[in-house]
């Protein structure tokens, strides 16, 4: 039996600039700390497509632990042709205490000190848009007081 021990290709596909709002805090639970952050609008640009992201969606974070901070967010993008696509992300973002605690009340934290990695599912119905059903994504992230960053690259 032969293996193939080769990592895949990836292809830059977009930078999604999200505007975030301000969160709103739900609290402790069994899991961890609770927040949703809104998502109010932003940009995709990049080879592989270019538009709008749309006012209808939120990230839901989850603080395991001081380090550590589980990210799902569900938006919409419309492409510059009007065509729809639905985001779902998973992502986890982890640093030191005390980065961690900056990017959660919102000051700045040197993006090389944090670890912001996610895997965006993209779908559309749309017949320029269809392909994104079968491929795979993996972005990088940074977090900005009131943006989020995703270079998204397609999985070859």
């Amino acid at each position: 039996m032969t293996t193939n021990h080769a990592a895949p290709d990836l292809s830059y596909l977009a930078t999604f600039s999200i505007q975030v709002g301000t969160p709103l805090e739900v609290g402790e639970t069994p899991d961890g700390f609770r927040r949703i952050i809104p998502i109010l609008s932003g940009t995709v640009d990049g080879p592989g497509f270019k538009g709008s992201i749309l006012s209808a969606g939120a990230d839901f974070q989850l603080l395991r632990n001081p380090t550590l901070t589980e990210l799902e967010a569900k938006y919409a993008v419309e492409t510059s042709d009007g065509e729809r696509i639905y985001v779902t992300n998973f992502g986890i973002r982890s640093g030191s205490a005390e980065d961690i605690n900056k990017l959660v009340i919102g000051e700045p934290v040197d993006p090389k000190r944090i670890y912001f990695r996610c895997a965006p599912r993209l779908t559309s119905t749309g017949k320029n848009w269809a392909w994104l059903n079968s491929r795979i994504f993996i972005a990088t992230g940074e977090r900005l007081p009131d943006e989020v960053r995703l270079d998204v690259f397609t999985v070859n």
